[in-house]
């Protein structure tokens, strides 16, 4: 069987020109890179996760599918504040109905995303550009604190760098090529400059190119402070304001170093302006596949992009007290609910321990550390394989897929499917409980009305 058109599920990328061809149970791709090449063979790896996991004596083992969601449900309906993780690894479809879930008991909601990121462009607005654009019309792209030719293979080969557009027919003959990193790294011997700054030093960096571009001199300390000399900086503004068209691609690099989101928004104050000069816009490189999703799901629904908390009723965000790391060192959650993320390989090591002392449900296609501490592991479906629904891009441009496979399972058609059935379960639950307490609550007003009563009687 033979299958064309297929959106990879698993970087920002979101390659829509895969092929499959499946021969006696055997998984073939072609024009996917090698990350793409080990989740398509997740389909008939032995150690895919095909059934419910309930944890006995310190071991999972095989349950029913509706007792574990019974149970599943009773985790969440009965914690005072539950922390819900929504991955990259599934549908903006399924990012939604978590989100309900979350607002419905009042927990804190939250995924794997590139916070500063985000905090930067709120902080100073953004001019992006679609890969599209940037394939068309760039002949200047610059890579900032990312190396694409390693973490995202095809970015550089299907947009950035070597295909040929409506205005750049001679591909990579017709752009230039800089990238700031203080490694050298695969993208760095392949560019045509490489600004090696400092470790933490990209804020005083920009700071120096911008006042280059106010036609003033920085101060010579500068040069010491970043490792690159001025001359070196004249160049690469030159290159930038000379121009007709380029994109900055920022990565963790530069979010994560000294500075966070300040980086980002200083870095955006340069890119407008750079559009007095020529036009220049920014993006960011997205390593995981929907990460972009649940930014655009989340804001469009509750205004907040990452980081919200509904135990007040109403959506709340403030990134340092509702995000997942700062909630579990203050040890404010009492359950945890993981969907399609392997969260115990991304936070710190006393975040960790506290994670696997609470209760804990994972919705997973293949077990990971975090499955092996859970409680509950509910089987994942595999999108744009197994069942259809959106991704955005990182350029933020949606992306939607059709599958070419059925579900493996008949107890679930796709993760957003898995979520709806909790979802009810979780209602049923609450709804239980509301009446049980309703209940008890009247028997102690009928008991105290009768206790007055009968006092007052015998005051008489």
């Amino acid at each position: 069987m033979f299958f064309k058109n297929i959106v990879c599920p698993v970087c920002g990328a979101a390659c829509d020109d895969i092929q499959v061809e499946i021969k006696d149970e055997k998984i073939e791709a072609k024009n996917v890179c090698k990350m793409g090449i080990s989740r398509f063979k997740e389909i008939t790896s032995p150690r895919r996760l095909k059934q419910p996991l309930l944890k006995f004596g310190g071991k999972l083992r095989p349950v029913s599918w509706d007792g574990v969601l019974e149970i599943a449900a009773d985790i969440l309906a009965s914690a005072k504040r539950p922390l819900i993780f929504i991955g990259s690894e599934t549908s903006c479809e399924a990012h939604e109905v978590g989100l309900m879930i979350g607002e419905y008991l009042g927990a804190t909601v939250d995924t794997i995303v590139n916070g500063a990121t985000v905090m930067g462009t709120q902080e100073a607005g953004k001019i992006g550009a679609t890969e599209g654009q940037k394939k068309n019309r760039g002949d200047l792209m610059v890579y900032w604190g990312t190396n694409p030719l390693e973490s995202m293979p095809r970015q550089m080969s299907r947009y950035g760098v070597f295909p040929r557009g409506y205005w750049t027919k001679r591909g990579r003959f017709d752009r230039t090529i800089i990238t700031v990193d203080p490694r050298k790294t695969l993208t760095a011997k392949a560019s045509d400059l490489h600004v090696q700054l400092n470790p933490d030093s990209d804020y005083e960096l920009i700071s120096a190119l911008l006042t280059l571009l106010h036609r003033k001199t920085p101060h010579h300390s500068i040069e010491k402070i970043t490792g690159v000399s001025i001359p070196v900086m004249e160049d690469m503004l030159d290159m930038m304001k000379n121009c007709n068209f380029g994109t900055i691609s920022v990565g963790v690099g530069l979010s994560s170093s000294l500075g966070k989101y300040r980086n980002i928004e200083i870095a955006m104050n340069l890119v407008k302006e750079l559009n007095n000069y020529s036009k220049i816009t920014i993006g960011v490189i997205r390593s995981h596949c929907n990460v972009a999703g649940f930014n655009q799901v989340a804001s469009y629904m509750y205004g907040y992009p990452f980081g919200l908390d509904f135990t007040r009723g109403h959506p709340r965000y403030n990134p340092g007290e509702f995000t997942t790391v700062d909630l579990l060192r203050e040890k404010d959650v009492d359950a945890a609910f993981v969907i399609c993320a392997d969260l115990l390989s991304q936070i710190p090591p006393d975040c960790a321990a506290y994670l696997a002392e609470i209760p804990l449900i994972c919705l997973d296609t293949v077990p990971c550390p975090t499955t092996s501490i859970s409680d509950i592991v509910l089987p994942g479906v595999i999108d744009s394989i197994e069942c259809d629904g959106t991704f955005y891009r990182f350029d933020d441009v949606p992306i939607y897929f059709e599958p070419f496979l059925d579900s493996p399972f008949k107890f679930t058609q796709s993760n957003e499917d898995t979520l709806k059935q909790l979802f009810e379960k979780i209602k049923a639950k609450k709804i239980n409980l509301m009446f049980y307490l309703y209940s008890a609550d009247l028997k102690i007003q009928n008991f105290s009305s009768r206790s007055q009563i009968s006092n007052s009687q015998l005051s008489f």
